[in-house]
C-alpha cells in the first residue's frame, strides 16, 4: 500500500497518522477526475481508502482531523492536471499494488474485536458474501450481506436456543445527528437511548440453510432497509452496534456487533463475484 507516492505530497502530512488516509483518498479523488483506473483497481482502492480512515481513527485521530485530511486531499486533487507525469507514474504504482485483489477469493477485515469477512467465490445457492457473527445468549446471529441480495439489504440471521420466534428487529447504533462523536463506552455498550437509531426490520422469514451456523438446522432471517447500512458505514469503526430482537413478553434479546471496517468490506465486494471477472 506505501507504494503510493503522491505528486508534491507534503512530507509533514504523510507523517501523521491520516498520511495513508490522505495519500488513498488523493489517489481516488484524482481517479474520479481523471479516469484513471479500472473498475477492479478503483474498488480495491476504495476499500484501502476506507481501511486507511478506519486505522487512522483507531489510532486516536477525531474524526475532525481525519475528515480534514480527505478534504485537504480532495482539494489537491481538483487542482492536479491529469496530464502531470508524475501523477501517471503514481497511476503505475497503484496499478502494480492492487493488481492482485481483483483475484482475491475471500478477505478479512479485522477490528478492535469482531472481523467482517468478504467471500467473493460465487454459490449455487443463498450464501453470506459479508459476515460478522455474534450472540444473543446461547443462540447464534449472523449480520451481513447475502449473494443476489437487492438493494444492499443488511440480513439477521439467528437461531435462538428454547425461545418462541421474536415478533420484531432493530438494528440500533449512535445517531450522528444527536451525539456527533463517537461513543466508545466499552465492547457490549451501546449510546444512551436519547441518542441512538433504530432500523426495523422490514420483512423476516425462514433463514435458508445455507445462511445458518454450523450444527444448526434452522432459524429465521430479518431483512433491514437500505439506510441501516449508510449509516452503519458512517460509524466510527470502534462503535458498537446492536440486533435486537423483540417478544411478545416485552422480553428483548441483544446481539452487539463492532461497526469495525464495513465500509471496507462493501468496497471489496464492488469488485464482483471472481466468476464475472474471469468471463
Amino acid at each position: 500500500m506505501l507504494a503510493m507516492v503522491l505528486v508534491a505530497a507534503p512530507t509533514a502530512a504523510l507523517a501523521q497518522p491520516t498520511g495513508p488516509y490522505y495519500e488513498r483518498s488523493f489517489v481516488l479523488a484524482a481517479d474520479a477526475r481523471c479516469d484513471l483506473f479500472q473498475p477492479d483497481v478503483a474498488a480495491a482502492l476504495s476499500a484501502a481508502t476506507q481501511q486507511a480512515r478506519s486505522a487512522a481513527l483507531r489510532a486516536g485521530t477525531s474524526e475532525a482531523d481525519v475528515r480534514a485530511a480527505g478534504d485537504r486531499a480532495l482539494s489537491r486533487a481538483r487542482r492536479v492536471s491529469c496530464a502531470d507525469p508524475q501523477l501517471a507514474t503514481v497511476r503505475q504504482r497503484v496499478e502494480h499494488a492492487f493488481a492482485g485483489w481483483a483475484r482475491l477469493p475471500r478477505m478479512e477485515f479485522p477490528g478492535v474485536r469482531a472481523s467482517w469477512i468478504a467471500n467473493r467465490v460465487p454459490a449455487t445457492g443463498p450464501s453470506w458474501i459479508l459476515t460478522q457473527a455474534s450472540v444473543t445468549g446461547a443462540s447464534p446471529v449472523t449480520v451481513g450481506y447475502t449473494a443476489g441480495e437487492v438493494g444492499d439489504r443488511l440480513t439477521a440471521v439467528v437461531s435462538f436456543v428454547g425461545r418462541p420466534r421474536p415478533y420484531a428487529a432493530r438494528i440500533v447504533m449512535r445517531d450522528p445527528k444527536r451525539a456527533p462523536r463517537a461513543w466508545l463506552g466499552g465492547a457490549s455498550d451501546l449510546p444512551p437511548t436519547s441518542v441512538r437509531h433504530g432500523f426495523w426490520a422490514v420483512s423476516f422469514g425462514n433463514a435458508d440453510p445455507g445462511l445458518l451456523v454450523a450444527g444448526k438446522s434452522t432459524g429465521e432471517a430479518w431483512r433491514f432497509p437500505t439506510e441501516a447500512a449508510h449509516a452503519l458505514e458512517k460509524l466510527d469503526p470502534r462503535e458498537t452496534f446492536a440486533i435486537e430482537f423483540l417478544f411478545r413478553d416485552d422480553s428483548v434479546a441483544r446481539a452487539t456487533f463492532e461497526a469495525g471496517d464495513f465500509a471496507a468490506g462493501r468496497a471489496f465486494l464492488s469488485l464482483g463475484p471472481l466468476g464475472r471477472l474471469a468471463a
